[in-house]
């Protein structure tokens, strides 16, 4: 009989494992564009329905056909700007030269910040400094009381712009010091996205789940028989060998998910009894082709795709999305 190879697939091709600090995750990569936008945006993940629709694309194998394709639906509150930072390179990494902070903070971020300093944002120290900066971002927070979550505390995290020039994107991000930021001004349909999540937690677990470790045959000593642990003399088991623990709670980064649909009426998704340890979405929402990584209620990042490729456009025509109760 041949030799089965199973390589690694999945999350079990990701090594070494490592935990992640946040429910939500930290980004250092972003994409080049030269359009002057914010290059990315954030959603509460509610769950997963499917859509029929007809398929117009003009490769594919079902061109002309009623299909249904599963999708993620995701409820994106706007963003609000907390301040905007000028970085510049260094040989001992990127540093931090100025920051910046909107002076009109909601109350809800004294949860997130142990003490927020209601000073006044000055326009005229940022553009001073941007001669010597060679990096713009900013930090936005969400609104989670505009949903049905049940909390008020808000996520904290940097964003970058688009463009080449430092000028035009202090002021852009200068426009949004008095206004939310909504995610039809920063994603598209028909385009695609990179998601960044936390997977979910699984707790403790064998060797089998964990690692994919082998069953044993039903002539061997025991059926759940784990790998070789490390040498009898000296008695050492060492780092990395494949021994049970927890599992799951770790960053993943999934590339080019298909951006369906961006609605502002919530009434077109929402499935009679809400969805599923979720509720009733209560704002725009996004519905994201396939599954994402997390947890429901857990808060999805995701950007534009930093591996250039085409969506399928605006073509395809939604026939109907499936709202039948998850209970």
């Amino acid at each position: 009989m041949a030799n089965v190879r199973r390589p690694r697939h999945g999350t079990k091709q990701y090594w070494p494992r490592k935990k992640a600090k946040r429910p939500y995750t930290l980004i250092k990569s972003w994409p080049d564009t030269a359009e002057t936008k914010f290059l990315g945006f954030a959603g509460y993940k509610a769950g997963m329905t499917h859509i029929i629709l007809k398929d117009s694309r003009p490769h594919s194998d079902t061109k002309g056909e009623t299909i249904s394709w599963p999708v993620t639906v995701l409820e994106c509150p706007p963003l609000k700007l907390f301040s905007i930072k000028l970085y510049k390179k260094t040989a001992y990494g990127t540093k931090t030269i100025i920051e910046a902070q909107n002076p009109k903070l909601d109350k809800e971020l004294k949860r997130r910040i142990s003490a927020t300093k209601n000073q006044k944002i000055n326009i005229g120290d940022l553009e001073k400094k941007i001669p010597d900066a060679t990096e713009l971002m900013v930090k936005v927070y969400t609104q989670p009381k505009k949903t049905g979550l049940g909390k008020k505390k808000p996520e904290l995290f940097e964003m970058a712009i688009g463009g080449v020039n430092l000028k035009l994107k202090l002021d852009y991000a200068k426009q949004f010091l008095d206004k939310e930021i909504s995610i039809n001004e920063v994603i598209k349909p028909g385009t695609k996205v990179d998601i960044h999540a936390v997977t979910k937690g699984k707790g403790f677990q064998g060797s089998v789940k964990r690692w994919g470790v082998n069953l044993r045959q039903h002539k061997s000593e025991k059926k759940r028989r784990g790998v070789t642990l490390g040498t009898t003399s000296p008695g050492k088991i060492r780092w990395g060998m494949l021994s049970p623990g927890k599992m799951g709670y770790e960053k993943r980064t999934e590339y080019n998910k298909d951006v369906i649909k961006i609605d502002t009426r919530p009434e077109n998704v929402n499935p009679s009894g809400g969805f599923k340890h979720y509720g009733l979405i209560k704002n725009d929402y996004i519905l994201i082709k396939g599954s994402i990584p997390g947890s429901t209620k857990r808060l999805i990042r995701f950007i534009d795709p930093i591996r250039k490729t085409k969506g399928f456009g605006t073509n395809i025509e939604i026939v109907s999305i499936n709202k039948d109760s998850k209970q």
